[in-house]
Formats: C-alpha cells, structure tokens, sequence
C-alpha cells in the first residue's frame, strides 16, 4: 500500500492536461507505440472533435523508481467549468493534484475554484507549469503567480511541456515523494467509494471504484449501501488502458467492477460498496450534491419514442452524474422530461451524445432556471418553478424570487470597460475589483443566474478578445420583478417557447423573439400573427403573410365584379383554413431563442 499513488489532475480548459497525461502514460511504458495517439485519455468522438474532454478517465500506470515498483492512478479531469462536479468526484478519490497552469495564459478562474475544491479535501498539490516552451510563454511572472496563489516556493514549480515532454521525469519524482500514500486498514470490513460508473450493453452496469479499507475479491458477495441491495462480484480489476482482471483490490487501490447489474438507477455515484456478510458500520462521507443551474425540457420528436428516450437519459446518466430528469408534458410538445444541467456547453453535450451514442433525435426547449414563487393567500409557502407554465397567475403572485451568483471573471486590464458594460447590462453588481498583477484585474459580480444562461459566455469571450476567463458560484435567492412572457402563434399559445423575464428587458426580448420565429417559420396558405404578450396584454407583434394563389389569371377583361367574387371566395377559404389550420414549428425555432444577438 505504501508504493500506491492515486492523483488527480485540475486545470482549466485547454491548459495542456490530456496531452501531459498522454506523455505520464508513455514515459511510464503504460501505452505502446501501436496504441499511442494524441488525447489517449479522450475516448468519445465529441471529446476528440471539440478538443475538451467532458469525462474524468481513470487509468493505472506502473513506475519502476530506485528500484521500487510504485503503482499510480491517475484521473484526468475535464476543464470547462461546466463539468466541475466531474472534478469534484475525481478529487474525492484522490490524495494529491496536479494543478496545471498554461505558461502564455497564466492562471485562470476554473483553475482557482478547481484549486480550492482540491484544497478543502486536504489534497497535496503539485504545481505544473506547462507550455514552457511557447514563444508566447511568460515562465517567471506566471510562476510568481502560482506562489502567490498557493504559497510555495518558487523552486518548488515544475517547469514542464507536455508537447516535447520536458519534466515528466520531475512531475513523476514529485508524485512519488510528495503525494501521501493511501491511509486505510486492509484488515478493516471493505469500504470502497464509487466515484464513477459505466453502462457497457454486454455486461452491463461497470463500476469505478477506490478501495478505502479491506479488499475486494472475484466471487465476493458486496452491498451497497445506499440502495440496499446485494451482489456477486462476477470480475473486480484495475483500469489499464484495457481492463485488468485481477483476483483481488486491496486497501487504496482504484478498480473497475461488474456485477451484472442491468438496472442503471440502481448504481449511485458517492456511494459505498461493503461486504455483505460482513458490513461496514460506516458509509463513506458522499461528496456535494449535483446542483443544476439551467432546465430545459427535451421531448422525443416522436412520442411514441418516449420510453426509449427514458432508457437512453437513464445510461447517460451513469456516465454522467450531473444530469438531472424528471417526466413532464407539453400541449405543444406532448411526453418528455424536464431536465436540470451544469450549464449551457453541458445541455449542448447531452443532445450530441443522446443523438450519436443512441439514436435519439430530440427536440429542447428555450432553457431557463429554476425560481420561488409565493402568493398572497400564503406568504410563507414557497412553489418551485422549473417551468414558466408552474408560475401562478399574476393577480395572486405576491412576489418571485430567483437564484443569484457570485460570479468570478479573470481579464486583462483593458477590456475592464468591456467586460463591465456587459455585465451591467445582464443586471450584475459589481462587488469586487481586483489588480492581480499590473495586466489581469479579477473583477467579482453578483448576477441574476438567468442572465448568463443563454449568451453571456459567448459573448464575454468576445468582448475580451478571448481573454477573459469566467467561475461562477451560486448564492441563494433574491427577489426580482419578473413577468412571464408568453408566444402566441395563430392566437394559440405555445407553452414550449414560454419565458421568465424580467420586467425591464420582456419588451426588447419579446419583440426580438416574435422577428426571429418570423424569420424561421415556413410561410403557409393564410396569413399567421405571431405574438408577445404578457397576461392579456400584446407586446409585440409580427405576421407571416400567406402564400396566394393568383386566382384570377384566367379572368381576362370582363367586369371587376368577376375578379372580385373569386378574391371574396378565396378569402372565406383562407379564413376557414386559418381556424382549423395548425402551423408547424421547426426545431431550430426552439434554439434560436438562445441566439437573439446574433
């Protein structure tokens, strides 16, 4: 046990860690020069396209040091702060961190909250500084940086590149002398952490797991805690780049099970696997609880497909833990789920892999966040709004609450003004402002959650010329003036592209959404009014002429009266179609709501 070293690694996006753990598993002799490729660790076609990874990957890897065998478990982290509850799993199961720092970009704000995570489970951090050898790198004022973010010396920053692999020999010296080897007692009932799952079609659910205390074995009976149940452990090993059965896990060790279990709820991710014979009285302390910030409901496009669209969110989420679903209806939509996400990038993931991995051709609706409603009749009962539709009729509303953030922007100091204007223009306050060095200003903000749900990273990253770098973290609820902004198409409303917004801003984005569906919706044979309104009263309104058929062509001279009689019979035609006619909404209608600035 002593020679085991399990380390995670945190950075932000795209600071170089898939490609320094691709050089740890080559310098370790862990891959072969047949199965190396760049971005080993990023299995899925999306991970690989997008250049990010969104799944933490474990893998073990065997290092001969002064003649000792040491054995080392790495788990690369993803680095959009989208996905930080990933790296809150992989640093639960973990005794150190690679904390990596771009060398051009100095660090950012994913990498300081990723750090403090890190920091409150007492792991041991190794600072990293990668891409020395850009010509833009700035090697000592970034490692000025790191000590002064975390207090070491300056000596103690490993200079390193993943692309030529410089440092990798230092990087695998500090893991082995700083890392703590795993505390635990083998002799002790089994206690394993599962920190992350797998749905394989032919085996199964695959369990990821890091033994605390005791050891499991091939053929053991095992319990978990949480739900209960029992099994037999038909294969326990560790995660190579292939699986590795082995006969037994012992104390600190990280390994893969399958039991057969084909039920995906029945695998909760924090929870504690034990012996069933001989239970352990404690369950492992779970970390934090997934907390979605956006909602948005996805709807099979055939309703006929909802059951299998059950299946398939059900897989996703043990690969998956952050995602969130519980079943709604629409009028507009019929059967689907209301579905809770880490953020904007997380619900675009979700739709790709349900589409690629499993067939599943869905339509989402205009995302938005949940809010407390109360009414007059009863001021201290609260009523959760997931949905626009959820929210009381305004002459019984006595006031709306809604979720706020404390929201952390790292820039250069002469985008400040830029970065500022469009932070008050989402409703931010500014609380903080602070000179990192004479160029970076971390700038603090609290914001109405809803605001950067939809554009507001995408267009930050445009004001900043790209260099702004972007955290949030929630801080409860704050009482808004909100109203509820209804589409009307043909007179009838659609509930699917219903809106929360606040009152000051429901006029300008009404008015914008009515011009986008007017560009989007095909035109038909009669005239549709397409409408904002909030309650009874219309904001904003926009209306898709009809295609017309020239019925009088073959009047030619004669009296006017003939031609009018045709237009006058044509006209009751469209006036009839238009009642019982219904008019098709596209998907990309639902979407374009989240683009009303381009």
């Amino acid at each position: 046990m002593k020679n085991i070293r399990n380390f995670c690694i945190i950075a932000h996006i795209d600071h170089g860690k898939s490609t320094l753990a691709d050089r740890l598993l080559e310098f370790t002799g862990t891959v072969t020069d047949r199965e190396k490729q760049d971005q080993l660790l990023d299995s899925m076609d999306l991970e690989r396209e997008r250049g990010i990874t969104i799944k933490s990957h474990a893998i073990q890897m065997d290092y001969m040091y002064e003649g000792e065998k040491y054995t080392l478990n790495l788990i690369d982290t993803p680095g959009h702060v989208d996905f930080s509850y990933e790296v809150s799993r992989s640093i639960a199961a973990c005794e150190g961190a690679l904390l990596i720092v771009d060398a051009a970009q100095s660090i950012q704000a994913q990498t300081i909250s990723n750090l403090y995570l890190a920091l409150e489970n007492d792991l041991e951090i190794i600072p990293v500084l990668n891409k020395v050898d850009l010509p833009s790198a700035n090697p000592e004022e970034v490692t000025d940086d790191i000590v002064d973010l975390i207090g070491c010396k300056p000596e103690d920053v490993i200079p390193a590149s993943a692309k030529t692999g410089l440092g990798i020999e230092e990087i695998l010296e500090a893991i082995i002398h700083k890392v703590p080897a795993p505390k635990g007692n083998p002799d002790e009932p089994l206690q394993a952490l599962i920190f992350d799952s797998v749905y394989n079609p032919f085996r199964g659910v695959e369990t990821y797991f890091r033994v605390l205390n005791g050891s499991i074995k091939k053929g053991q009976n095992i319990k978990f805690i949480a739900t209960g149940k029992t099994y037999f452990a038909d294969e326990v090993g560790t995660l190579k780049l292939k699986q590795a059965p082995k006969a037994e896990i012992k104390t600190g060790d990280v390994g893969y099970l399958i039991t057969g279990i084909k039920e995906a709820k029945e695998v909760k991710v924090g929870d504690t696997i034990t012996d069933a014979k001989n239970p352990t009285t404690n369950a492992v302390e779970g970390f934090e609880d997934v907390k979605p910030m956006v909602f948005a409901g996805i709807y099979p496009v055939d309703t006929e497909d909802y059951e299998e669209l059950r299946n398939s969110m059900e897989k996703l989420q043990l690969n998956d833990a952050s995602l969130v679903f519980t079943p709604e209806s629409s009028a507009a939509l019929g059967f689907g789920f209301r579905c809770g996400f880490l953020g904007m990038l997380h619900l675009e993931i979700i739709q790709e892999r349900l589409e690629r991995e499993f067939d599943m051709t869905v339509i989402t609706t205009v995302p938005n966040v949940s809010y407390h409603a109360y009414t007059h009749k009863d001021v201290n009962t609260k009523i959760l709004v997931n949905n626009p539709t959820d929210l009381p009729d305004p002459s019984r509303l006595e006031r709306v609450e809604e979720p706020y953030i404390k929201a952390t922007i790292i820039t250069k100091s002469e985008f400040v003004g830029n970065v500022m204007s469009l932070c008050i223009e989402k409703r931010g306050e500014i609380t903080n402002q602070t000179y990192l060095t004479t160029e970076r200003v971390e700038l603090t903000f609290d914001m109405p959650l809803a605001e950067i749900v939809f554009d507001f990273y995408d267009r930050l990253k445009t004001v900043s010329k790209g260099y702004a770098s972007f955290d949030y973290s929630p801080i409860g609820m704050r009482a808004s003036k909100l109203v509820k902004v209804d589409i009307l198409l043909n007179a009838q409303p659609v509930d699917a592209l219903s809106a929360l917004l606040h009152a000051d801003n429901a006029y300008g984005i009404g008015k914008k959404m009515c011009e986008k569906l007017r560009q989007l919706i095909p035109r038909q044979q009669f005239d549709i009014p397409i409408q904002a309104a909030i309650g009874a009263k219309i904001i904003s309104r926009e209306t898709i002429k009809a295609l017309r058929k020239d019925v009088t062509a073959k009047c030619y001279g004669g009296d006017i009266s003939r031609k009018r009689k045709l237009l006058e019979k044509q006209k009751k035609g469209k006036k009839r179609m238009r009642q019982v006619g219904n008019v098709e909404i596209p998907q990309e209608a639902f979407m374009s709501v989240l683009k009303l600035n381009d």
